[in-house]
């Protein structure tokens, strides 16, 4: 016989058994045999695509269940679409990393750094030329990129001097236009190379000025505070030049540097940044230019 036509068969007699034993109008059986029957019929109906009549009040309860079901995974797509992207720390361009409090131009992880290694780094022997360990820098990159908008300094990987000054220098390494700006960069190279001391010096200012707002505001905090560490320098051992052979590569660059340029501008970088940390008050003046006195510039 064929399978399909005895199944069927059988949920017939056992539905005339249901009604023989509960007839219509008949309160439902609540005995075990009842039960089961009961259930036999759900499964038929659920089979056959049919349901069983509900009441107006569950109607409305499963009313109200399904348009709160719809309405969900709507309501978190707008969320989703209207919440923010919060500001990554390491790999963006100056204007868009979070700012600190007190200057919007600078970025919030450049103020926290400097702050730390000025509070307790002044006197550290090697300050910025000792890399700190690269998990712990890793870890801290990662949580800033989260978008931290306030710097807990208490914490415990902040109190690693070596991490912190790895930090900062991560975090110029990986600006995506770097701190000169590509299209500076070979003006400075050459401004550099004049011959004149005095106009060397002055060439070198005017293009420091004529970076945009936030590369300029950068500069200047940075600088000035590597001249903190040189004044130091009895004490911690880095003095303009052993600053300047830490950060010249890195800061004056090119966003594809190629190993031509590496090679031959070296000394150049080293040079620039050694020259801005040794006259940092005269670089960033808001004197005018006119009748000032260029300070003494060291034989080449």
């Amino acid at each position: 016989q064929d399978p399909g036509f005895a199944s069927q068969a059988l949920i017939n007699k056992k539905l005339n058994d249901y009604r023989k034993v509960s007839p219509a109008g008949a309160k439902p059986d609540s005995s075990p045999k009842g039960s089961r029957g009961l259930g036999i019929r759900a499964e038929f109906l659920k089979q056959t695509g049919t349901s069983t009549p509900r009441s107006p009040r569950q109607d409305a309860a499963v009313t109200k269940d399904e348009s709160s079901s719809q309405k969900a995974p709507w309501g978190i797509n707008i969320m989703k679409k209207n919440k923010k992207s919060a500001p990554r720390a390491f790999g963006v361009r100056l204007e868009d990393c979070q700012p600190a409090p007190d200057n919007k131009n600078i970025p919030l992880i450049v103020e926290a750094c400097c702050k730390v290694v000025e509070d307790r780094g002044l006197e550290y022997m090697g300050i910025y030329r000792v890399p700190g360990n690269n998990a712990v820098v890793s870890s801290l990159q990662e949580q800033l990129n989260k978008g931290a908008t306030e710097i807990n300094l208490q914490d415990e990987r902040w109190q690693d001097l070596n991490v912190i000054s790895s930090l900062l220098k991560s975090f110029f390494r990986k600006l995506p236009e770097p701190l000169f700006t590509d299209d500076k960069y070979n003006d400075f190279i050459e401004a550099n190379r004049i011959e004149d001391a005095s106009e060397r010096m002055r060439t070198l200012r005017k293009l420091i000025r004529d970076l945009p707002g936030h590369y300029y505001e950068t500069l200047k905090f940075l600088v000035g505070h590597l001249k903190t560490i040189a004044d130091h320098s009895e004490k911690n051992k880095m003095e303009p030049r052993n600053l300047a052979l830490v950060f010249g590569p890195t800061l004056v660059r090119t966003s594809e540097d190629n190993m031509t340029d590496m090679v031959t501008h070296m000394p150049d970088r080293y040079k620039i940044v050694e020259t801005l940390i040794q006259h940092s008050d005269w670089f960033f003046s808001d004197k005018e230019d006119k009748g000032e006195k260029v300070s003494p510039v060291p034989p080449r």
